[in-house]
């Protein structure tokens, strides 16, 4: 894997690698702010951790709905622009839960070019055809 983020010790800083724009059916949504090459780190997200069931039942209710990921038993919401990046399931980036490290590594599983959406395939690799628990848009 490429890695052209900005990196000093364990924080990594994509600068100059995305954006947040809208879409034309799914809101919000990641883009590249240039050409991104296949394999190369385009965002690593610390992620918050919360509670089990009870927590997650909550969150369930909220928008927030919207936005966690499963992490193991519990479920976490990805900072920096982590938890907008849409779902495809032909997507262009690959996502990696590293529960150990408390981060989601984002990298491009293709090229992908300037002002293009960054998708990635909620329900696992990037070509995953399994459904996953939310309406596909778009899809």
């Amino acid at each position: 894997m490429t890695d052209t983020a900005v990196e000093t010790g364990r924080v990594v800083c994509p600068p100059e690698t995305v954006y947040v724009g809208s879409t034309d059916s799914r809101g919000r949504g990641v883009f590249a702010r240039r050409d991104l090459a296949a394999g190369e780190v385009i965002e690593v997200c610390p992620v918050i951790v919360l509670g089990g069931a009870g927590e997650q039942e909550l969150l369930d209710k909220t928008r927030l709905f919207d936005y966690y990921f499963g992490w193991g038993e519990l479920a976490a919401v990805a900072l920096g622009y982590g938890s907008l990046y849409n779902h495809s399931y032909h997507a262009n980036a690959d996502h990696v839960c590293d529960v150990l490290r408390g981060e989601i590594r984002i990298s491009a599983h293709r090229a992908i070019r300037r002002d293009e959406e960054i998708t990635i395939n909620y329900g696992g690799r990037p070509d995953c055809p399994d459904p996953v628990w939310f309406d596909a848009v778009g899809e």
